[in-house]
């Protein structure tokens, strides 16, 4: 292989490394008018406690970004997008799980106002079963701490609300690009 074909090859997988830890990084925050989360809520469990069962999905109506899906606590769900949903695989891991909570199930999933055939699990490297929705690993945001928030819609321009059919959230008016320039490079 040529130097010239590794330099390339060295600098390209660089760029996809960094790409992906801002992605999955707790600096990774959509505008300066959402503060960073300052650390795991006392107004509700981010994840279920030992026994207790996050296997309910439910469709919740949520203003801009319409019906959305939650949890059974009402903590909106999301989806990223470096994970695939065929096959199934989150990429979300390490660090990445600090901000991003897998949302986690003991038992056969269910849901409220969702296709319940679309829902099922896949098993994380630490042994817990992740929920999926039409494929995708759910997650819970470390900056939501009250149900019915989106304080992670659209962060790094790769994280995003699910839709009743399995889709990313958008306000009304909005697509999916990316979140909008803070001004810089202008």
């Amino acid at each position: 292989m040529s130097t010239i074909r590794r330099v390339g090859l060295l600098a390209a997988s660089g760029a996809a490394a960094v790409a992906f830890a801002t992605a999955c990084g707790s600096s990774g925050y959509h505008s300066s008018t959402t503060p960073p989360p300052s650390g795991p809520s006392s107004t509700a469990p981010m994840t279920p406690s030992p026994g207790q069962s996050a296997t309910t999905v439910k469709v919740t109506n949520n203003g801009s970004l319409s019906q959305i899906l939650t949890d059974s606590n009402g903590f909106t769900l999301y989806r990223f997008d470096v994970d695939s949903n065929n096959p199934p695989t989150s990429n979300c891991n390490t660090g990445c799980i600090d901000t991003w909570s897998p949302a986690t199930v003991t038992g056969q999933p269910t849901g409220t106002g969702v296709d319940a055939s679309q829902l099922s699990t896949i098993t994380r490297p630490d042994g817990t079963k992740q929920l999926t929705f039409h494929g995708w690993p759910l997650y819970r945001y470390s900056g939501d701490s009250k149900a019915g928030q989106t304080n992670g819609q659209a962060i790094g321009g790769t994280w995003w609300a699910v839709t009743p059919s399995g889709g990313k959230a958008m306000a009304a008016s909005s697509s999916p690009t990316a979140p909008p320039s803070t001004g810089g490079g202008y």
